[in-house]
This record gives structure tokens, sequence and C-alpha cells, in this order.
């Protein structure tokens, strides 16, 4: 399984290959997904009703061009530039990540058990620790990510920790394969990378943020990321140390929550560049295959300092048995033919 956000190389090797900053990502090993994509795809599906319920909550996107990444990119391995101009569907996409409270009663619903469940650990960020030294293990060059047994979605912190004062926060400790299988019961699908961003953006051309160029508008904090001085003082001025409410501040314009910020969200695209060609690309879905997912959106965690993450052009990439307590997801459809 892998760490928070950030690339995330799945072996010592990759990473020393690799100097791109890792605030969010460090991996399980090789052998960890065995069976994972079959225990997602044997979820059953949840009743129509459900089903229903569930995809009346998500928010048409029109459909059209827009010029998708970033002009110069700050980290040239995520893969984010040049801009080009892509063509993308209209499609629905949920308001906010699914919530504390959405996948509990998914796992009620099914009885599915997360890859750190199954595995019996995940990565929490040292500082959401009462006592970080009772968990010495982090993974290489990573000392603020810290291996703890029992930490899961519910017990995010591991152990003695709940989510019952954050039931509308977003779910976290989530691999790509978990979100797959809430995906499969709900009768939804994760967004398409290009989608992602199309959403981001509410409709704004070439700006860093879902309201604009400004870091703070107005002297304003319009997402949850971090403060001080990473990683060991996060002074909070946004008011939260960890994930924020899903609906916490303004929406961008197509009514969406926490583009950026608060937690890292799968898309279903392996990671990789652009596919070689003319013309403009409609309905880009990214490679064929890969190792590793595309996650977007920065987390709580992105800092100018390190993880310069959290603009609507921003991705990373981490294996798809990652869980770490800044990744969750949110939930996409095709609109009826």
């Amino acid at each position: 399984m892998h760490s928070p956000q950030d690339p995330a190389p799945s072996t010592a090797t990759d990473a020393a290959a690799d100097a791109t900053p890792k605030c969010c990502g460090a991996g399980r090993g090789a052998g960890a997904e065995a069976g994972l994509l079959e225990a997602a795809l044997q979820v059953p599906v949840a009743e129509e009703d459900t089903r229903q319920a569930l995809r009346a909550r998500l928010r048409e996107i029109p459909g059209g061009f827009f010029e998708m990444g970033a002009r110069k990119s700050t980290f040239p391995a995520d893969l984010d530039s040049p801009r080009r101009k892509v063509f993308v569907s209209p499609f629905l996409i949920a308001p906010h990540a699914v919530t504390n409270a959405d996948y509990a009663r998914f796992v009620e619903a099914t009885g599915y058990r997360t890859v750190a469940e199954r595995e019996g650990w995940s990565y929490v960020f040292h500082l959401l620790l009462n006592r970080p030294q009772d968990w010495p293990v982090s993974p290489p060059g990573l000392r603020w990510w810290r291996r703890v047994d029992g930490a899961l979605w519910a017990q995010p912190e591991g152990p003695g920790s709940d989510v019952a004062d954050r039931q509308t926060h977003p779910v976290a400790h989530i691999a790509w394969y978990d979100a797959l299988a809430y995906c499969r019961w709900a009768g939804l699908r994760l967004p398409f990378e290009a989608e992602w961003e199309k959403a981001a953006r509410g409709g704004l051309v070439n700006m860093k943020f879902p309201w604009g160029n400004a870091l703070t508008p107005g002297g304003v904090f319009a997402m949850n990321t971090w403060q001080g001085r990473f990683p060991d003082e996060n002074t909070a001025e946004d008011g939260f140390i960890g994930t924020a409410p899903v609906d916490a501040y303004a929406p961008n314009g197509f009514g969406l929550y926490n583009m950026t910020g608060n937690v890292w969200e799968w898309a279903q695209d392996w990671f990789g560049p652009r596919a070689p060609g003319k013309g403009v690309p409609r309905d880009p879905q990214g490679p064929e295959s890969g190792t590793a997912k595309v996650q977007r959106g920065g987390s709580f965690l992105c800092h100018v300092s390190y993880c310069d993450r959290y603009h609507v052009h921003s991705r990373t990439r981490n294996d798809p048995d990652s869980s770490t307590s800044n990744s969750g997801f949110r939930v996409a459809a095709d609109l009826p033919a």
C-alpha cells in the first residue's frame, strides 16, 4: 500500500531515481495488489432506489473545449504541461467528495473491507497522531508518514480514533480499489482526469484555482491546505489541521466544493504522458495501462514550500493499492444517451 499524495514510487530504487517531492506517497511493496481488483468487482450492486438517489446528487457539467494543464510545470515529472486543447462531452459529477457517512453506508450494505483493513495498516501523517513516537516506521525519506497498525477509514488515526464527529468530512485512507468498489455498488464511476479538470475549473479559463488566480482571494482562505512550516508546524490559519467538511468554503462556478485542497481525489486514468497524435483529443482517458493511477486536486498537506500541487491543473500519481490519511475520491457518471 502507498502513503499520502505526490508521486509515490513503489520501491526504494524508484524513489532514489525520482527527485519529485513526496509529501503524499509511499508504497506497500510488490505483490500487495493480488486479488484487490477482484474483491472490488465482486461488491454487490445497490438496490435501484439507492442507486437512483445517489445519482440524483450529481451535477451536470456542460461539454465543450477547454485548455487542460499548466503553461509550465513546477514538477516536470507530473507531466501537467504544456497546456493543450481538449474536448469533453457533458457528464455528471458529485458536488463534493464521498463522505465518511456515505462510505459507512456502503460498508454496512456490502461488508466490503478496504485495502488498509486487509493489510492491517495504513499511513498516517505524524501531526495527526497523539504520540507519533509510538509509530516510528516511515517510508525511506518520508519521516512525516507513519505506518500505523489498525489505521483505516473508520479509524483514521488508528486504534482509539473514529469518525463520529467527522461524518461530513471526506472519507480517507481510500485506495483506488476501494473507490472502485464504492462506484460499483453505487452504479457510478470515477471521473476521468479530463472531466475532473473541466469540472474543477468551474467555467473559468486558464486560472490557477477554481475561483481565479489569488491564493487567498480578498485575504480569505478558499481551500484547506497547509500553513506554517512543512512538515512540522501547521498553524491552521484556514481553520483545519486535517480534513475539513466536504462543503467547506465556497463552491466553484459549477457548484462543486473543494476541488483543490482537503484530500487528493482518485481519477479513473492510469498515469502517463498524453497520447501522441494530431488534433484535439475528444474525451481522453489516459494510457491504456500502467502501474499508477492519477490523483487530482492536492490536499490539506500541500504548501508552496514543498508540494505546490493545489491548483486545478495539478496532478500526481500513486499506486492503486495506496491508502493514506489524505486520499479520497468523488464520483461521476455518464449522461443518458
